[in-house]
């Protein structure tokens, strides 16, 4: 059932403008070189939540270590983690890489190319499969993602807030009746770049905009009115005391989080919620742990920023006269490491911070 807002538009004129647009402003990009469908799924999956500038080593690297999705699938999960180290929220490697190994049982290691192959694989919503299916393999199916959002709203002078799954199910159909069955490829890609580089959240560039003709915000004036977003609640702060423990023979004691949750499986410093100005909350835990030594400090202070919490955690440091045989277990998920193998380990930003003040080799 066609879109209300697609009735009397011009869509062919609109496809041959925007794509011809892309084809001649299209950045060069290292995920853009081949059509190769598990390249386009780790870009997507990478490129969720994080800048382009900042995808593109980290996306090479993976290529690297990873080039096909059987090299991934056979990979250790903590190996994939490391790779993934810096980019942020972890939930995304650990889906791809389960998500691969499906592939690789069930399909060859070839991505799948129907709708239902592709939807069925974890982590994969409805924008990364239309982006596979579009890009790799030429079918035309929506992709919709906040710069698509932002464009069609304004196109088409969309009212409704965006942070709706509603909103977005109304895109995904204007979408269904507007692509390029010829190329959906560079339609998609080119409504993508369009967000990027000229249909900005702020300041649009309407007098240099390809399809600026199509527009009716732009006809209307209320370009920068658009797209409709509620307010996010701002994070709470959680305040926090990491210690850094060192031994006399130079191992250091980390931590592997838990499996699921926040940073799930990644390595940190042992820590705590704080409970009280001083430190005496540090030196209880530290007696539980059944370690003995002089807490010092703080020598560091880290502010990390999530979407809902801010960390905020003191750093203290701690050189250990006795600790419990049980920490220099192979396999303990709380273990003392020598201090050159503590890159070994996969750590959040946050932790990677205490390294590089804290863990001279």
């Amino acid at each position: 059932m066609p879109a209300t807002e697609t009735e009397t538009f011009h869509a062919e004129g609109f496809q041959r403008d925007l794509i011809g647009w892309f084809e001649e402003n299209q950045r060069d990009l290292p995920w853009r070189e081949d059509q190769d469908p598990y390249k386009v799924w780790v870009s997507e999956i990478m490129l969720q939540q994080t800048r382009v500038d900042t995808v593109i080593p980290y996306f090479q690297r993976f290529m690297s270590l990873f080039p096909t999705a059987s090299d991934l699938a056979k990979a250790e999960e903590e190996t994939v983690l490391k790779a993934w180290e810096g980019l942020g929220y972890y939930s995304r490697a650990r889906n791809l890489h389960q998500a691969v190994k499906e592939v690789d049982e069930k399909y060859g290691g070839t991505v799948p190319n129907s709708k239902e192959g592709v939807h069925s694989l974890k982590g994969v919503g409805p924008y990364t499969a239309g982006a596979i299916l579009s890009i790799a393999y030429g079918i035309p199916a929506p992709a919709v993602d906040g710069n698509v959002m932002r464009v069609l709203s304004r196109i088409f002078t969309v009212y409704d807030d965006i942070s709706k799954a509603k909103t977005r199910k109304k895109f995904e159909e204007i979408i269904e009746d507007i692509i390029s069955r010829e190329n959906p490829s560079f339609f998609n890609q080119g409504l993508m770049e369009l967000g990027a580089l000229i249909c900005t959240p702020t300041k649009p560039a309407c007098l240099i905009c390809p399809v600026q003709k199509h527009c009716k915000a732009r006809e209307e004036g209320v370009q920068e009115l658009l797209p409709v977003k509620a307010k996010k609640k701002p994070p709470k702060p959680l305040d926090m005391k990491a210690v850094v423990i060192e031994d006399d023979d130079g191992h250091v004691l980390i931590e592997r989080r838990p499996d699921t949750g926040l940073l799930a499986k990644l390595w940190q410093f042992p820590n705590i919620e704080a409970e009280s100005e001083d430190i005496t909350d540090l030196e209880t835990f530290i007696d539980q742990l059944d370690i003995e030594g002089e807490v010092t400090g703080p020598v560091q202070h880290v502010k990390h920023i999530f979407s809902h919490i801010v960390w905020e955690i003191d750093v203290f440091v701690l050189q250990a006269s006795k600790a419990p045989d049980q920490f220099y277990e192979a396999d303990a998920p709380l273990r003392f490491v020598r201090k050159e193998e503590v890159e070994w380990y996969p750590f959040p930003v946050s932790h990677q911070k205490i390294i590089k003040q804290n863990i001279k080799v």
